[in-house]
């Protein structure tokens, strides 16, 4: 059990309050990781970290991935600007979608193992992060049904993310999404630590030879009792605040808020290191 972090909730989330000079100490990032594979989720209140800091601390985590679109000479930035002012992202649009639960890069081949957070500024309603527990969702199924649910593959698709908020788009719009292309997973990601989790989100199209509307149906009974509170952290921001979360064993989501608050949030992501199986 990794020392130094008080659980938020019984079943996911804990926090540490430590100065940045601490956090960026190298022997505290395998404690860290110990304490992400634990609670899912790892909050460090008011700490506030530099953009510098935190992809100093990212690399000691792990390896963190470009984002973003490239700049005129090709090159991208590892930080990445959460916000819906198009001003401020060209993928505010998109952005828009993650009111909706979901696990980043599902439809890559290896998802991203973790993603760190910064709140820059706050939206004065909403703007709250949660969190849910993928691995609990799984260990609370009945028995046979876990049986049942290992046998099932399901389709991700960026499409089916942005239907969410554009259930009626353009063909330019539809070509675009289209070219993101799909992923079939399995339903139930067995790990290499041995762990199962539950695989879904935004981007679930639909289960693999399954009628429509039973996909349909299970898809959503599967969310609600993966998002059931019991399960479930949800983050109330602070300037200053950093976020991690292990991205192969939650869920998350924004909760909406307004596109003109001016909400800002700086992100950096770790590339995957194991692909759903």
């Amino acid at each position: 059990m990794a020392s130094g972090f008080l659980p938020l909730s019984p079943r996911i989330g804990a926090q540490a309050t430590l100065r940045a000079e601490e956090l960026l100490q190298p022997a505290f990032a395998q404690e860290c990781l110990a304490a992400l594979e634990q609670y899912g989720v790892l909050v460090f209140p008011r700490i506030g970290l530099t953009d510098e800091q935190q992809v100093a601390f990212s690399s000691l985590l792990g390896d963190p991935m470009l984002q973003g679109a490239p700049r005129p000479d090709g090159t991208r930035d590892v930080m990445f600007k959460v916000t819906l002012d198009p001003k401020q992202n060209a993928a505010a649009e998109y952005l828009k979608g993650t009111i909706y639960w979901h696990i980043d890069g599902a439809t890559d081949d290896v998802p991203a193992r973790a993603t760190l957070l910064t709140g820059r500024r706050l939206s004065k309603v909403g703007g709250q992060t949660e969190f849910c527990n993928s691995y609990a969702a799984y260990d609370d199924l009945p028995p046979a049904q876990r049986s049942y649910y290992e046998t099932l593959r399901v389709v991700h698709s960026l499409e089916a993310a942005n239907r969410l908020t554009r259930p009626n788009p353009s063909e330019q719009e539809l070509a675009i999404w289209r070219r993101g292309g799909s992923k079939e997973h399995p339903l139930i990601w067995r790990h290499r630590t041995g762990r199962k989790s539950i695989v879904l989100g935004a981007t679930a199209d639909h289960i693999v030879g399954m009628p429509d509307g039973e996909s349909r149906a299970l898809v959503a009974k599967l969310t609600e009792h993966s998002t059931r509170r019991e399960i479930v952290y949800s983050h109330e921001w602070q300037v200053g605040d950093l976020v991690i979360w292990d991205n192969c064993g939650t869920m998350h989501r924004v909760i909406p808020y307004d596109a003109a608050s001016g909400r800002m949030m700086h992100r950096t992501t770790l590339h995957g290191v194991e692909a759903i199986a």
